[in-house]
């Protein structure tokens, strides 16, 4: 039986970058992995492109239901720490907006900054090697695979979500955690696209076309630009809504959040009376979508000069507060991240490891936190994995 300071199950970015820092300070590290190759799905992130941190990054950027629970790892290794490491490297990286940080080359060069970390730290990282069976006796997890035996003090669980299951993505984590008596909180796919109600399918004739809106529920509001698809609506606005959304809640979009179709139109009825209606919608929303409109006859077109007040006042509430109940989302498909996980109030927010079960430790994703589109998911992973190695190498 082969013995190490540490085991990492989870070769993701949690788990790399956990093991590059205990590593790094002198202790032996094997990271189990079922897959084929390590960071899968951050070569999937961003487009291609690793959104790997952001430069705005505070506990109110993340959903927990323990609101507390992420203070203390984001401060201990904020977002300026990993943007040194990744300059460190000469990885060249630019801001596309609302403070998002993506690689200019590609996400394979973060996943070279952690191979290389996790070279330097000598870590032993051993791929398609499903983990069969985990005991504990008084002092040694006891991890089982097909072929090998394994034996350590600390077991750190770095194994994600269920988002993209395509990409290796298991309830192993949840499955350890109740082995250990650690509640789940009921876990959802989310930073997760919405998919159309039968009566709404005549939209997926726009598929392709994005527009800035302004998208709210009872929560919340995110401003940002949203996407017709075929299935439904995506895009960063909605994406972001989806964290705060429940089954059968309708959510308000405002299609032109930038300025008053009231106001446009009062003034353009006093300067060019004779314009038609779709002719002025088409200035300001996608040309595809009024025709739409006027063809299921949602509205109708006519001289702007015509229109009385109650017609205003239907254009104003058509266009600024679209009521839009989704039938639901495209699941873990394509969700980004995984809404709720292991219980925090059974896990040290200082150390990461299980208040229950010394030396068992759950890192990144797994746990129930959830951080907003734009970076804030792979600071958690950094920010968690941080806290944990240092709690290992202190003792």
């Amino acid at each position: 039986m082969k013995q190490f300071d540490a085991i990492i199950i989870g070769a993701g970015a949690t788990g790399l970058f956990c093991a590059a820092q205990i590593g790094q300070g002198g202790k032996s590290v094997l990271v189990l992995d079922n897959g084929k190759k390590i960071g899968r799905k951050i070569l999937m992130s961003g487009g291609g492109f690793c959104n790997f941190t952001n430069l705005d990054v505070t506990p109110n950027h993340y959903i927990c239901q323990n609101r507390h629970f992420v203070k203390s790892a984001l401060a201990r290794y904020t977002n300026w720490d990993f943007i040194s490491l990744v300059a460190s490297y000469g990885i060249c990286y630019h801001e596309k907006e609302l403070g998002q940080l993506f690689c200019d080359e590609s996400s394979q060069q973060i996943v070279d900054l952690l191979q290389a970390e996790c070279e330097k730290g000598n870590v032993d990282i051993q791929l398609r090697q499903a983990v069969s069976s985990i005991e504990k006796s008084a002092n040694f997890f006891h991890i089982q695979t097909a072929c090998e035996s394994y034996q350590t003090e600390n077991l750190i669980i770095a194994t994600g979500g269920l988002s993209m299951a395509g990409l290796g993505a298991s309830p192993f984590g949840y499955k350890i955690a109740e082995q250990f008596g650690i509640p789940v909180i009921p876990v959802r796919a989310s930073l997760v696209p919405f998919t159309w109600k039968e009566s709404d399918k005549i939209f997926a004739t726009l598929s392709g076309i994005a527009l800035p809106v302004s998208v709210s529920n009872r929560n919340k509001t995110f401003s940002n630009q949203m996407l017709f698809t075929h299935r439904g609506l995506s895009g960063p606005a909605i994406l972001q809504i989806s964290n705060y959304w429940d089954l059968g809640e309708t959510v308000e979009i405002d299609l032109l959040p930038s300025a008053s179709i009231l106001d446009i139109l009062n003034e353009l009825r006093q300067s060019s009376p004779k314009l038609q209606l779709k002719t002025v919608l088409s200035r300001y929303l996608p040309k595809k979508l009024v025709e739409l409109w006027i063809e299921q006859q949602m509205i109708k077109d006519q001289i702007i000069a015509q229109l009385n007040k109650a017609d205003l006042a239907f254009l104003d509430h058509f266009i600024h507060h679209w009521q839009f109940l989704p039938n639901g989302t495209e699941g873990y498909r394509t969700a980004e991240v995984t809404m709720g996980g292991v219980d925090t109030d059974y896990i040290s927010s200082k150390t990461m490891e299980a208040k229950n079960v010394q030396g068992l430790y759950f890192i990144g994703e797994v746990l129930d936190v959830t951080g907003w589109l734009g970076g804030y998911n792979f600071q958690w992973a950094w920010s968690s994995a941080f806290a944990c190695a240092e709690s290992i190498l202190e003792k």
